[in-house]
């Protein structure tokens, strides 16, 4: 097992089972790791970089990302409840920084403003976040339940939402141009048009 500590660069680690929980890891560099079943719930991540990183099974929650980056990171089964995504760093050249997340919870986590296209989402739950002023085009965000999440003026054209439910989208307020919708959950967004349909 590997020790995980601030001011350190990991290439090609697994990090298994491991309990980081509230504490603060400061400058240090992962580089193609994987991270299995560890306990990261509100730690502190300072000005740490993460690339091409693998998370499965963590408990995510409450961390703090400030100034840290991500670049080609996948998260699957995990929990990020209460993660605000605004704190990383997002450089303006690096427009698709590669986030997956894959039977993740996201609950109560912000993405307000990011420019994140390509940005995938496969069978998530992600109540009560906020996607307000985001730039997402291009993006997946497939099979997730997105219950008072909030879109406005948010740029969503290009994005799949096949088989995602539960979503309140004006047409009026974000940019939907090309975007994907199940025929059914479709027919919601008719609900912000004041349109009453019959038989």
């Amino acid at each position: 097992m590997n020790d995980i500590a601030s001011n350190q660069q990991y290439f090609d680690q697994m990090f298994d089972r491991q309990d980081l929980s509230s504490t603060e890891i400061r400058e240090s560099v992962f580089e193609e790791c994987e991270f299995s079943d560890c306990d990261l719930s509100a730690t502190i991540l300072t000005r740490c970089k993460f690339v091409d990183c693998t998370f499965k099974r963590c408990n995510l929650s409450l961390m703090v990302i400030s100034q840290s980056r991500f670049s080609t990171a996948e998260f699957i089964e995990c929990k990020l409840v209460g993660v605000d995504w605004t704190r990383a760093h997002w450089p303006s050249f690096d427009l698709e920084p590669g986030l997956a997340f894959r039977s993740c919870i996201l609950n109560d986590s912000s993405f307000f403003g990011l420019t994140l296209h390509g940005l995938q989402l496969q069978d998530c739950r992600l109540h009560d976040v906020d996607f307000r002023e985001g730039n997402f085009s291009g993006s997946a965000m497939r099979d997730c339940e997105f219950n008072n999440s909030v879109f406005m003026r948010t740029d969503l054209s290009k994005v799949d939402f096949s088989g995602s439910t539960d979503f309140t989208i004006d047409v009026l307020v974000n940019r939907i141009t090309k975007a994907r919708f199940s025929r059914v959950e479709a027919l919601i967004l008719l609900d912000s048009l004041g349109i009453e349909l019959v038989d």
